[in-house]
């Protein structure tokens, strides 16, 4: 019996060490109801320890968010969006991202407004990935039912069938750093203060003052309250921006397809107006009628004044407070405008404030000249350059390839290329004075920016460009994985990229993203088949790629010994059509995405489906080894790298 139990255990052991199948997280709904014709659909999302379910809210280029769709119906109308709980927000090292993620329970809320005294039945579908410490599971989706009554709302559970695997999120976290936002809002205030259309009225502000203060005290005073105007009049923006949008539509700028697009536009137009074509105004009255308020004296004029200064100044500032409304739209976080405000006021008030305390100061002040349209100028590059991400964003989500990494990183270098050569005094735009010479701010400013230039280069050849890594795609985003120049293998030992491969970003390893094709190949060459199940999303893959798959030992098994395929969990691309086949794991259901089919193959043939996950195969397809999972250590996952291709030979 001792013997029988002991292998009993070592096939138990042996079996979950490769081949398991994780099941973390258990969903149950309920229904609260809130008022007479007012219900609340609680979806709760029980995660066994150890394990993380992210967001709904998840930054562009991050992990998978969870998400929730409902059957439309005539018996309700939804109130809002879904809601979910404070969760837990970390920094990420892979993705370079805040990341928001629940652990052991996740409670999500969908508000509805009945339109019937009947009972129904509200039928729903959540999409969640999870990951833990060594795994991410491949995106999963579960069918939610709440019953709402006519006359008493009875709380269901709803368990998912024991067939259904849990599948991983793609997580990126929405909200940026709100002190990020106030620094740079804050040096953004700073640049507008040395505009054509602000800078001059700094003296015309304190001679104001000067004239209208009986005493030193009394000056100061109002010079204080002149300042703190000046931050309530932008602050109360950036509030009224936050309370028009709300959270909820804050949330979703950043992946929203139309408002990356608008915000692109948006941009491209404060860019031109900036580089001088037009200038964009309020109308002519709204000064006229500030100007004589401000001239009723007291605190009430003052804060006229600061109003008049908001206008008088807004074809140069208006770009710039739009431009950082945006980004901290598009940030996802509520408080991010008004934090965006608060930091730009700030660093607009100051100066004035302190100028019309102490007016002997302005004697420090250099005088206005050319060098103020120069750096409106400088912005206009800076707002055409920003534009392209937004834009960028927008192909993303739809994974257009339109604006592909060497695309993007082609329009920056070109951007910042003739930005230098306007430094430098090759390019004149309409509103230049004439430039006899080059001052040594201006040519120092113009090699800051040629060095940048000359640094992007060679991303266009595949180079990380560590410097700028959040602003252009991916590199896996790009014409060629490995980057311009690298579509005929790029030195990868098998030669020309074969059929239906690419070059695999960033170790120029040839990999076929089809099973068929990939086995089909390594028949051809005669070599072991490596299937890599990976996502987008997978943190714990990408660490490998990162830090085992750049050794030079395990990159050159990959290189010149197997075969790689690399199937991706996450692939949200749809099936093609005819290819939309009945899912074995979840009866009633279709496979649609190219994910859901590498998922359930690996689910299926694995009896595994967490990620990332390696199998060395022959060519009958049956394993030369025991396959693997995270395997941090890179002697230990050469040595099985090794064995299974010298087990092949």
């Amino acid at each position: 019996m001792k013997k029988i139990f002991t292998l009993l255990s070592l096939i138990l052991l042996i079996t979950t060490g490769y081949s398991q199948i994780h099941e973390p997280v258990k969903w149950s709904t309920s229904v609260n109801k809130i008022s007479e014709n007012e219900f609340d659909l609680v979806a709760t999302a029980t995660i066994d320890s150890g394990w993380h379910l992210y967001s709904q809210n998840v930054p562009e280029d991050g992990p998978i968010p969870t998400s929730f769709t409902f059957e439309a119906s005539n018996s309700f109308e939804f109130v809002g969006d879904v809601s979910e709980e404070k969760g837990h927000t970390v920094d990420d090292p892979v993705f370079q991202m805040k990341i928001k993620f629940f652990e052991n329970k996740a409670v999500f809320k969908q508000r509805i407004k009945t339109l019937t005294k009947a009972a129904f039945k509200v039928v729903g579908e959540v999409e969640f990935m999870v990951c833990d410490d060594a795994s991410c599971l491949p995106p999963t989706f579960v069918d939610l039912d709440f019953s709402i009554s006519g006359e008493k709302v009875a709380p269901i559970s709803s368990k998912i069938d024991k067939k259904e695997i849990t599948k991983p999120i793609k997580n990126k976290s929405s909200n940026k750093s709100l002190l990020t936002i106030f620094i740079i809002a804050f040096f953004s205030g700073f640049a507008a203060l040395l505009t054509p259309c602000v800078f001059p009225m700094i003296p015309m502000t304190v001679s104001f003052f000067t004239k209208q203060s009986k005493n030193k005290a009394v000056g100061i005073r109002n010079a204080i309250i002149y300042g703190i105007s000046i931050v309530i009049i932008y602050v109360v923006l950036g509030l009224l921006v936050s309370v028009i949008f709300g959270a909820d539509a804050l949330n979703a700028l950043s992946t929203n397809v139309w408002f990356n697009i608008i915000f692109f536009l948006l941009l491209i137009i404060f860019a031109i107006s900036f580089l001088g074509a037009f200038e964009i105004t309020l109308p002519s009255s709204w000064g006229t009628t500030v100007d004589a308020q401000a001239d009723r004296g007291g605190m009430i004029g003052i804060f006229f004044m600061a109003l008049a200064l908001a206008i008088v100044s807004f074809s140069c500032t208006g770009p710039i407070v739009g431009t950082l409304l945006v980004e901290a739209a598009a940030g996802g976080n509520q408080v991010g405008p008004i934090v965006g405000m608060l930091g730009f006021s700030l660093a607009l008030a100051i100066p004035f404030a302190l100028f019309a305390a102490f007016p002997g100061w302005l004697n420090s002040l250099p005088k206005s000249g050319g060098w103020l349209n120069t750096v409106k100028v400088v912005l206009g590059f800076l707002e055409l350059a920003l534009a392209f991400k937004f834009l960028s964003n927008a192909d993303l989500v739809l994974q257009l390839h339109w604006l592909e990494r060497e695309v993007f990183l082609a329009i920056w270098i070109a951007v910042f290329g003739v930005l230098a050569l306007y430094l430098f005094g090759k390019i004149k735009l309409p509103h230049d004075s004439p430039l006899e010479y080059i001052s040594v701010g201006r040519l120092g400013l113009g090699l800051v920016v040629l060095s940048f230039t000359v640094y992007m280069i060679p991303g266009l050849w595949g180079a990380p460009l560590n410097l700028i890594s959040a602003f252009p795609p991916a590199q896996h985003y790009s014409e060629s994985p490995y980057g311009v120049g690298n579509s005929q293998g790029g030195g990868s030992a098998h030669g020309d990229i074969p059929e239906g491969a690419h070059v695999m970003a960033p170790h120029n390893i040839i990999a076929f993203n089809d099973y068929d094709l990939g086995l089909a190949y390594a028949k051809k060459v005669n070599k072991p088949v490596m299937i890599d199940f990976t996502g987008h999303a997978c943190v714990n893959c990408r660490k490998m790629e990162q830090n085992v798959w750049v050794k030079d030992k395990v990159l050159n098994i990959l290189k010149n010994d197997v075969v790689l395929i690399s199937l991706y969990v996450d692939d949200k691309r749809r099936l093609p059509k005819g290819e939309e086949v009945a899912s074995k794991l979840r009866p009633g259901k279709k496979l649609k995405y190219i994910g859901q089919k590498w998922s359930e193959f690996q689910t299926i043939k694995y009896k595994a489906n967490a990620q990332p996950f390696y199998v060395l195969m022959d060519l009958n397809e049956e394993n030369l080894i025991d396959p693997v999972a995270y395997t941090p250590d890179v002697d230990e996952y050469f040595n099985w790298m090794k064995k299974g291709v010298s087990n092949f030979k």
